[in-house]
């Protein structure tokens, strides 16, 4: 049986409902789909065959472009194909809205708007109510597999015809791991370390000036504050590092 029926108008929808349908398939199987273009067996009768499967789809997917509330009627061009009752985008609809089928606003496109209720035929004012997901060729992978995993989440049925092996959660300490921040240094020679809780911070084969704890940072060879290192001449001559306060100076103590 169809889970998901794609409801489209063929003028500015068509490649549109293909991608989905191509897509959805993929991920839920070829009977689960129905795009009447391709869900039709020949000779059958299409009324019969596209109402049917409405009343029996869990969910109709209407995809809706900018142009899809004010697209002429063929017949007609002077008025829009949803005035006519016997459009099918129309009657599609409304046929899922009395089935109580649940009906899903596609919106195709960055210009393509929420629709308002006061500008659709009164038997689709609910249409306006329903939440809508959006769609853009761009990111079409993307926009379907999130559409996917909502309509998973509500239709326990296409929960059970989901192919998509779920999603592999990372150990914990990788998790963790990959939350902390990393330095790199390929290439690099020497290096700055810790040791123990006291022993404080070693460094390896310095070549310029560095500070690694408290207080200002002069250009020459001379560090100050609290658990600052003191290096001298490039590092081969001396190191001498100092823990505690300093001693407070006269300004301080006003």
């Amino acid at each position: 049986m169809h889970e998901v029926f794609i409801n489209y108008r063929t003028q500015g929808g068509k490649e549109i409902a293909y991608m989905c349908h191509e897509r959805l398939t993929a991920r839920f199987g070829e009977d689960s789909v129905f795009l009447a273009a391709k869900s039709i067996e020949p000779g059958a009768n299409y009324v019969s065959a596209i109402t049917g499967s409405v009343r029996r789809s869990r969910v109709l997917l209407a995809l809706i472009h900018e142009h899809w509330l004010d697209a002429p009627d063929r017949k007609h061009p002077g008025r829009r194909a949803l005035a006519n009752r016997q459009d099918w985008v129309r009657r599609e609809i409304e046929e899922a809205l009395a089935s109580g089928t649940l009906v899903v606003p596609l919106l195709v496109g960055r210009n393509a708007e929420q629709l308002d209720a006061r500008r659709l035929p009164s038997s689709l004012a609910e249409l306006a109510e329903c939440q809508y997901e959006r769609f853009s060729v761009r990111t079409s992978d993307s926009d379907v597999a999130r559409l996917g995993d909502r309509l998973v989440r509500q239709i326990p049925e296409l929960a059970a015809l989901d192919r998509r092996p779920p999603s592999q959660s990372a150990p914990a300490s990788a998790s963790a791991a990959a939350d902390e921040p990393s330095i790199r240094n390929t290439g690099q020679r020497g290096g700055i370390g810790h040791v123990g809780e006291f022993a404080g911070t070693f460094v390896n084969e310095a070549h310029g000036p560095l500070h690694t704890g408290n207080g200002p940072q002069l250009h020459e060879p001379r560090f100050t504050g609290d658990g600052a290192n003191y290096i001298a001449d490039g590092g081969h001559m001396a190191i001498r590092q100092e823990f505690g306060p300093r001693a407070p100076r006269k300004d301080d103590q006003r």
